[in-house]
């Protein structure tokens, strides 16, 4: 069983990931002539990349139908291992002019380490392919987003009429081809729709149900598993219903036949999922079941209550001139909080519901869309615990922090999230000072940080300290920042100027570094 964070959805067009290539579908296209000679038939490619260097590795995202004329092939064997460890999907070997075939080594390497091997005819160019490849994935995203598309405008449709939970889940099951739930905590089934599941997947769906709704820090947002070839999953939902509790429940008529008062039950809150079973798995049905939750969440969320006034409370002290210290308190816990800046992974902007889903999956309600260039999104937890990865998102994060702290915390979100961007992570926590940093008085540090740091500009200043945070790293600076490489080649040779010293020197590195996090 596997948990994991909701996936985020995404209710405009380019929100569902891009099916992958199956092999079979490329090998179909005749023209290009090619033919698998080693390894399974089956593959998903993802991207095409053509390298003739000895060990691509470095360069390999995973998924890759890796195109090469064998320039530098000398051993086949650790060629083939070395594209497997990448993650690569399948090996495209052109024949001529550097080998008049397919060596017989690399057709045994592929087929003992399971890498589907397709030849190259001389007259197919890899262009071609390439070309072949990305039309397959833009035939099949279209579908899909076309799919997706159906399926939002009818669930949104579903969700205006009269009885729209029902509704929804009717709709949410006839696109998914399967079992659509709404479940309690303790798993009773509040509304169904679709077929329904056997008694084993029954039960898998109440423990899903169960794992997500769990009132603790740290629970999952959403959970998936499988039973008898299906797929399960269920996914927390923001809104929930009151129950009496059970000391409270009395079968009817029960005190008035004993001429005994009977009290009124006390409401009990109890959380609510969602649940699904499904026959297979396509690319959108994530996106799919967001948008579905993201509408059960607004369904079964409770009337207007103590909460939200607070939070109106607060926004309207907030523009009266209030400041946020005065108004904490109104929102929830005094801290520590955590501040959660974030980006979706494929480029699309975040709407205000694609980022109110994504405070949902992380226990907040607390968002800003559009921060800064309008596609970042931050989030304030009031829950002093890491977030944990999200479907769809890259994440920065800074560490808990009181109140009088949020405005630092949200400069160390902001540098995690280029960081996590750099790096290719999910997630990245930017932590203040610790270890023998933190035995220095911080206004001591922080003077020693002016004076050092004085020759240097704002820009400058970040420039550097994301340099050295990503280890002297041009290329993944370049990213974090979103200039060119050249550009930081400039700016890491200007502070080097201003700075009169030599920045390959690991103790200058390390005196700047403790200077530049006093930030």
């Amino acid at each position: 069983m596997d948990e994991s964070s909701m996936p985020s959805p995404s209710v405009t067009a380019p929100g569902p990931p891009t099916p992958p290539v199956p092999l079979a579908a490329l090998l179909a296209r005749e023209e290009l002539g090619l033919r698998r000679i080693a390894g399974p038939a089956d593959a998903d490619l993802l991207w095409v990349h053509t390298s003739e260097m000895a060990d691509p590795y470095p360069y390999l995202l995973g998924g890759e139908l890796l195109l090469s004329a064998g320039v530098l092939l000398t051993d086949p064997d650790r060629y083939v291992a070395r594209l497997v460890e990448a993650g690569a999907a399948a090996l495209g070997f052109g024949v001529r002019p550097v080998h008049e075939s397919v060596p017989e080594a690399l057709v045994e390497a592929c087929d003992r380490h399971g890498l589907p091997l397709l030849e190259v005819p001389p007259e197919t160019p890899f262009t071609t392919i390439a070309r072949a490849v990305w039309r397959l994935m833009a035939e099949a995203r279209h579908r899909e987003l076309r799919r997706v598309t159906r399926a939002q405008q009818a669930l949104a449709t579903a969700a205006a009429r009269p009885d729209p939970v029902p509704a929804v889940l009717h709709q949410l099951a006839a696109h998914l081809d399967g079992r659509a739930l709404l479940l309690t905590a303790t798993g009773e089934e509040l509304h169904t729709a679709g077929r329904g599941p056997s008694p084993e997947t029954a039960a898998a769906l109440a423990r899903l149900a169960g794992l997500v709704t769990r009132d603790r820090p740290g629970a999952p947002a959403s959970a998936t598993d499988t039973a008898g070839g299906t797929h399960l999953s269920a996914y927390a939902l923001g809104g929930e219903i009151h129950t009496p509790t059970r000391g409270d429940r009395h079968p009817q008529g029960q005190g008035q036949a004993r001429g005994k008062r009977v009290t009124a039950p006390r409401p009990q809150a109890e959380r609510l999922a969602l649940a699904l079973a499904t026959r297979r798995r396509e690319p959108g049905d994530h996106t799919v079941a967001g948008i579905a939750v993201v509408l059960l969440s607004l369904l079964t969320a409770p009337h207007r209550g103590t909460a939200a006034a607070d939070r109106s409370a607060a926004l309207v002290r907030l523009l009266l001139g209030a400041s946020p210290s005065e108004v904490a308190p109104l929102l929830g816990p005094e801290g520590p909080w955590t501040v959660v800046h974030a980006r979706r992974t494929d480029g699309t902007r975040a709407d205000a519901l694609t980022a109110g889903a994504l405070g949902a999956s992380l226990g907040s309600t607390l968002v800003d869309a559009g921060y800064g260039d309008g596609d970042a999104v931050r989030v304030l937890l009031q829950e002093p615990h890491a977030p944990a990865p999200q479907p769809g998102w890259t994440l920065g994060a800074a560490t808990p922090t009181p109140l009088p702290a949020l405005p630092t915390a949200d400069l160390r979100a902001a540098r995690a999230l280029a960081h996590a961007e750099a790096t290719r992570t999910p997630l990245a926590t930017e932590t203040p000072a610790t270890g023998l940093a933190s035995l220095i008085p911080p206004d001591r540090a922080a003077a020693h940080a002016r004076t050092l740091l004085a020759p240097l500009t704002p820009p400058l200043a970040e420039t550097l300290r994301c340099w050295l945070s990503l280890h002297g790293s041009w290329d993944r600076t370049a990213v974090a920042l979103a200039v060119h490489r050249n550009t930081v080649r400039q700016r890491i040779g200007r502070c080097a100027e201003l700075l009169g010293t030599d920045l390959d020197d690991m103790d200058v590195r390390t005196e700047l570094w403790f200077a530049l996090r006093q930030e």
